[in-house]
């Protein structure tokens, strides 16, 4: 059965929880939606993890649809939701629902925008044209300067209100979920308790409706390591011994032998 915001809001209402991951990749894609991942999605984490970048920043449109086509040919079930990455949709209402539809064309079904009271007016002009719309409070990496690095958020009785009112206005807006990132537990707990759609949490503790995490990163492939992510795997660990036995193998000439060759009167 194909993951719909109606599926993701009776999960929400049943306590089941949504698991999500990012992907970048055909292949990638297809392991998370063989496995039974619910959503994934597009992120512009790819700017930290497949390009390099300290931020989020430097990644632009044409190279986040590249990726987003490519997730979407591998995945037959999951909601695919692409990260709208930073100046493709700020500027104007139009050009945000340009960028948005790009998306949709791309292979996504919905798209993720970071901010509060400030994306309002886009959330509610992409809504209105059909492109599902997934909110983003808390540590929004988009603004990273301002924040003054990736901090938790909301840690002051006057931010948790303020989050908390934001995330009513976002579901009123339109939006069919909210990320919620890097914030204490309980006030994660609040605003998950006050809302009607799902939450998605990453660092944001237990009692969110469903959790997403950088694949990257669970998958030990990272150099960082975070406080909120759990390793499943050292997948870089494992690289380098097969790319070291690989190596060794071509230097001693053990490799490749008869069986990886072919004979001129062989069938291909």
């Amino acid at each position: 059965m194909k993951v719909t915001i109606d599926l993701l809001l009776k999960m929400k209402e049943k306590k089941e929880k949504i698991v999500a991951l990012t992907a970048y990749d055909y292949l990638t894609a297809k392991i998370l939606d063989e496995i039974g991942i619910d959503l994934i999605l597009v992120g512009d984490s790819a700017a930290n993890v497949i390009f390099g970048y300290e931020t989020t920043l430097p990644i632009n449109l044409s190279e986040m649809l590249i990726f987003t086509s490519a997730v979407a040919r591998g995945v037959k079930r999951a909601f695919i939701v692409g990260d709208m990455p930073f100046l493709s949709y700020q500027i104007s209402k139009e050009e945000a629902l340009k960028n948005a539809g790009l998306f949709l064309k791309a292979g996504a079904q919905g798209v993720k925008l970071e901010g509060g009271e400030q994306v309002l007016p886009i959330v509610e002009h992409l809504v209105k044209f059909g492109i599902p719309v997934m909110g983003h409070l808390g540590l929004t990496p988009q603004f990273v300067y301002q924040l003054g690095g990736y901090k938790l958020q909301a840690r002051t009785k006057e931010e948790q209100e303020k989050l908390l009112k934001e995330a009513l206005l976002l579901e009123s807006a339109g939006c069919f979920a909210i990320v919620l990132e890097k914030i204490p537990m309980e006030v994660a707990k609040r605003v998950t308790e006050k809302l009607k759609i799902p939450t998605i949490g990453i660092g944001a503790g237990p009692y969110c409706d469903g959790q997403i995490l950088v694949l990257h990163d669970m998958l030990g492939l990272s150099e960082k390591k975070f406080k909120f992510v759990k390793r499943y795997t050292d997948l870089s660990t494992i690289i380098k011994k097969a790319v070291k036995e690989y190596l060794e193998d071509v230097k001693r000439g053990e490799f490749p032998q008869e069986e990886h060759s072919f004979k001129a009167d062989e069938s291909c």
